[in-house]
């Protein structure tokens, strides 16, 4: 079994950070603590590494994971435009429980699956996953479980699921204890992951494909109820069925590819 890393002693986060930074380098899979769930994480520039974390969770190059990012000046170099309503909106919630679907650069060289030209990005509340990220870079990040199963609060949990698929586990305590568990599936803590896309065309609104820790009302009271599309009510979900980083960036032209329960999901980091 692959061995988990207390990062809560000294010694066992120096070995478990040097040797996720390693395990990254070389394609391979390490689960880390998030704010929201535990996310397993990947080389977002290594197309076989991302392919390896899809197969992890079990799923297809049709639900591509969410890239984790350590801050602003990433977000410019990933998107190819930031519309001002989302500057408001990372301002306001990052680090933290919000994922943000935005038009990617042309130029990047990676292949995340079937993205459609976007990217799915958070920069997470976790000092971690932040200082990995800050040593290695962009990482693609979905919820620490299989799919279809509960997201991982644990590092324990993520290891009961994901097993020797995972060349490290970073351990930072519960994830998630500081949201309340206010989306859509019971008991998540997810993060809220809203699709930017449509403010690159006239007259264009926000979407909150997934609600999660962070609410519409606050979302709303950021960027204001005109910039917002209206809420639709959404059946709740049973608790089983969440997973916070594996819904897939989607356009305004292409609805039909996201599943607004996250039926088995992921953003958040999206674990993420």
């Amino acid at each position: 079994m692959t061995a988990i890393y207390d990062c809560s002693v000294d010694s066992e986060l120096l070995t478990g950070m040097r040797l996720a930074r390693s395990a990254i380098g070389r394609g391979e899979l390490v689960v880390i603590p998030t704010d929201t769930v535990y996310g397993v994480a990947a080389n977002a520039f290594d197309p076989k590494a991302v392919s390896a974390l899809l197969d992890a969770k079990g799923r297809g190059r049709t639900s591509p994971p969410p890239v984790l990012i350590p801050g602003i000046p990433t977000l410019d170099a990933l998107a190819s435009e930031v519309p001002p309503a989302v500057r408001q909106l990372v301002g306001e919630f990052w680090p933290g429980g919000l994922t943000v679907i935005l038009h990617a650069q042309p130029s990047l060289q990676w292949d995340l699956g079937d993205t459609r030209g976007t990217v799915a990005l958070r920069m997470p509340a976790n000092p971690i996953a932040l200082e990995l990220l800050a040593e290695t870079g962009p990482l693609a990040v979905s919820s620490a479980n299989r799919s279809g199963m509960p997201s991982a609060t644990t590092a324990a949990d993520a290891a009961e699921m994901l097993g020797d698929s995972i060349a490290v586990y970073l351990d930072g305590g519960p994830a998630g204890a500081s949201y309340e568990s206010v989306g859509e599936r019971p008991g998540d803590t997810s993060s809220t992951i809203v699709d930017a896309t449509a403010l690159s065309h006239e007259g264009g609104r926000l979407r909150i494909v997934r609600a999660g820790v962070i609410t519409r009302e606050r979302i709303v009271e950021v960027v204001g109820e005109e910039l917002v599309e209206p809420a639709v009510p959404v059946e709740p979900a049973a608790p089983a069925a969440a997973d916070d980083s594996a819904v897939e960036p989607a356009t305004p032209a292409a609805d039909e590819r996201v599943d607004a329960a996250a039926s088995a999901d992921d953003a958040d980091a999206a674990a993420s």
